[in-house]
């Protein structure tokens, strides 16, 4: 039950203290554990992770330690943080509503997913890439992007759970972006460790080995 707030606020409502939220394009309310509400919320998370990325790119500007090779990569996490905006608008949408969704704004393209694909490709070209698997922590960087990682991991997986329900979701380009972001991210997250002279971690140790170049 929706009760009046006591004060004026532009952010709180007080509807959601039942529990529910709205969804995009209709009065469609669901229950904030519900499937979408989950897919949502967690690519809101992933967008919160970049974003501490970004701002220890900012921090190493400021203090002169941007090597130049991560010197467009700002600018790259934020057109990925839009993007995903995007993903999460169209996650927010009712079914109902889903002809009401604009392309690029509220419904993700093929262009948006081969765009990534553009970027992986150049980035992947450009170092010699571990055939292990990589423990992060090499730097804070890597690991702000392994973080991020993780979460857009995990809205593809809620993704995945929602499409089975959801038609539209399952024949759109949602899971194809988050799916191709997680891996650009990972590769992100050595291409950092490689402009930061940061040597990779492999998960399995080496007896009598230096597991840790950095």
């Amino acid at each position: 039950m929706t009760r009046q707030l006591p004060y004026e606020s532009a952010v709180a409502t007080g509807r959601g203290d039942d529990g529910s939220t709205g969804l995009l394009f209709s009065g469609n309310r669901v229950r904030k554990d519900d499937l979408r509400t989950e897919a949502f919320g967690t690519v809101d998370e992933a967008v919160a992770a970049l974003g501490l990325a970004r701002s220890e790119l900012l921090m190493k500007k400021q203090y002169g330690v941007l090597t130049a090779s991560l010197g467009g990569l700002r600018e790259l996490l934020l057109r990925y943080q839009r993007e995903l905006f995007v993903v999460g608008a169209e996650l927010a949408t009712a079914p109902d509503a889903a002809d009401r969704q604009q392309d690029g704004s509220s419904r993700v393209t093929a262009a948006m997913v081969e765009a990534l694909d553009s970027d992986l490709r150049e980035l992947e070209a450009s170092i010699e890439l571990p055939r292990e698997f990589v423990v992060p922590g090499e730097s804070r960087l890597s690991a702000t992007l392994e973080l991020a990682r993780t979460i857009v991991r995990r809205a593809e997986r809620r993704a995945v759970a929602l499409a089975a329900v959801d038609t539209a979701i399952a024949d759109g380009q949602v899971l194809p972006y988050l799916n191709r972001l997680a891996d650009l991210l990972w590769i992100l997250s050595r291409v950092a460790e490689h402009a930061e002279a940061r040597g990779a971690t492999m998960a399995r140790s080496r007896r009598h080995e230096d597991t840790h170049p950095g």
